[in-house]
Parts: C-alpha cells; structure tokens; sequence
C-alpha cells in the first residue's frame, strides 16, 4: 500500500491526544468525591454496560480513519493479459454400453471403462489452464457436451452429466471425429487436437472414420486416438433373472488398426490403455507433447481506498449515533 498525502497521517497523533484528554477527565470527575454512592448504586455488569464503555471507541476508530482517507491511500492490483495463441483441444469421449465394462481402475480400485476414463479426462482439463476445451461424447452418434471455452469448471461440471446410454447404442468413430472437427475448423489457435477415446469399432454412422480423419488433416487438425480396455476379454456387468448384477466374461473389440491409422493420417500418436495408470500415463504423455509457449503481459493498476475508508468512518460514526440515542442512551 502506498500514500499520495503521507503527510496527513501526522493526523492520527490526534486520536492518543483526545484518548488521554478523555481519561484525564474522567480522572477529575472522579476526584469530586461520589465513589460512595457510585458503590451503593453499582449495578450488575450487562451488555448494556459493557457495550456504553466501547461506544467512544467507534469515533476514534471512525476519526482514524478519516484520517488515513486524507493520506490518499492506493492499493496495487496486478493483472496479466496472454499474448499468443494456445491450444484448441476437443475431447471425444466413447460413451456406448460397453465402456461400462470393468476392466479398468480408480484409486487402486475396480473401475468401468467410463469411469475411469471420466476421471482421467477431468484431471487432463484441469491441467490446460491456457487452452480452449471442449468435450464430444459419441455413442451411435455425437453430442457436443461442451464447446469450445476456457471456462473450464463449467466443462468439468458438464462432464458429470456424461453417462453411460445417454445416446442410442453404437460406435460412431467417423461421426465423432466429423462434430470435434467441426468445433476446431474456425480456430485461429496455432494448435488444433481432437483426443478421441474409445473401446470399440466403428459401427455407426454415416461418415466413415478414414474420410473424417482425412477432412480433419485437411483443417490441420491433429488426432489423438485412445483405445481403452484390457487385452482378449473383459468382465461386463449384467443382471440375471433375480434381478442380480453380476459379470460375464466379453470380448474386447478394439479396432487398433484403424485408431493407428486416424492418427498417423492427422500427425498424431495412437495409444493403447489397457488399466488405470496407463491410462493416466497416456493423457499424460498429450499433455507433454502438446504444449504451447504463452507469453504473458504483466500490468499494474492502483485503486483508491478513500471511498471505501470514507464510507466505513460514517458508518461507524451513525452506529454511534443511533445507538447512543436509543438502545445505549444514558440518563443524565
């Protein structure tokens, strides 16, 4: 905090002067000789009374400020402002029946597919401070769940609503890299991602995933490609005829080929994650490749807090006031 009059504060020698006045007074009243009826006439200690003896307090505390306001007090605030472009990232994000298969893990812990993967893509958007997210999930067809913002609590928030069957049935690959694309074929970012997870082949749709890769390389649009799920089979959850969730052995469906080839048309990577961590491990690894340099201007602005002082030393002053004259007002 910095003073534009520091020479007003000079003024605050005035509050200890009218204090010991104050006591000095109170010293000679005393010396007139009626502490005999003041004993016969003392009274239980009330809030009431405690309250009398602090009210003078609130007008030299009110008075302080006052002064401090004349000194011209300024506070600085820092701000920053990004020059350059980020990344543009969609995440697309399977959400079809079988990723409620329970072959991955959370916190050490059996996890579904959508679980896990939900999890991890939240952390992964945590991460991007300086970049635009958006999120596609797909099933037999996609849905933009979140365009392209840095606001990214609020894309967190709205990949809670994700489920599992909050789309028909399906795997539609090429759909899904079509509706990302089309989030990211307006950007201005030096960077354009499309991070696309999935546990199936593509069976769906009506684009198919090569030609959506192709259009996608064509916009500059880079493509991650995920495929999640354990090796041969995997335990899915189904109910029996006593109504009982229990787990049967499925196969794992992954078209590996195709994911490999989506991302080498775009200048991307394909992944394989076949449990929790190397899962984690594989945002992790976008993450690191995709980082962009941020330059940052750094400015300062001061702001006055006369008013705000002002405005406070009134206020003390008017409770003052208004209680003195009515719930703490004295008899002569």
């Amino acid at each position: 905090m910095t003073f534009g009059n520091p020479y007003a504060l000079i003024g605050l020698l005035i509050v200890p002067i009218l204090i010991a006045l104050k006591k000095k007074a109170k010293r000679d009243d005393a010396a007139i000789g009626f502490s005999s009826l003041q004993h016969l006439l003392h009274a239980p200690t009330t809030w009431k009374t405690r309250a009398v003896r602090v009210l003078p307090v609130l007008k030299y505390i009110a008075l302080s400020l006052l002064v401090i306001a004349l000194a011209r007090p300024v506070i600085p605030v820092y701000h920053s402002r990004a020059r350059g472009e980020g990344v543009d990232i969609v995440l697309a994000l399977d959400v079809s029946t079988s990723m409620l298969a329970v072959d991955l893990s959370l916190d050490n812990k059996p996890a579904s597919r959508f679980d896990a993967a939900r999890r991890v893509v939240d952390d992964f958007i945590a991460a991007r401070a300086s970049d635009r997210i958006g999120v596609v999930v797909f099933a037999g067809r996609p849905y933009t769940l979140a365009p392209l913002t840095w606001d990214h609590e609020w894309v967190r928030l709205r990949l809670e609503d994700a489920k599992v069957g909050m789309i028909e049935d399906g795997t539609a690959i090429g759909s899904a890299i079509v509706a990302a694309a089309n989030r990211l074929k307006d950007s201005d970012a030096k960077s354009k991602v499309i991070i696309l997870l999935t546990d199936g082949s593509n069976n769906a749709g009506e684009v198919q995933p090569e030609t959506a890769a192709a259009a996608a390389a064509a916009l500059g649009i880079k493509i991650y490609t995920i495929g999640a799920g354990a090796e041969d089979t995997a335990p899915y959850p189904v109910t029996d005829v006593f109504g009982r969730t229990v787990y049967t052995q499925v196969p794992v469906e992954i078209d590996e080929e195709l994911l490999q080839t989506m991302a080498e048309q775009t200048g991307g990577m394909f992944f394989r994650a076949t449990d929790g961590e190397s899962l984690k491990d594989v945002y992790r690894q976008i993450d690191e490749m995709e980082k962009t340099q941020i330059e940052f201007d750094a400015f300062m602005q001061h702001r006055d807090m006369y008013p705000v002082l002002i405005v406070a030393a009134l206020g003390l002053l008017l409770v003052e006031a208004v209680a003195s004259q009515t719930v703490l007002r004295r008899l002569p």
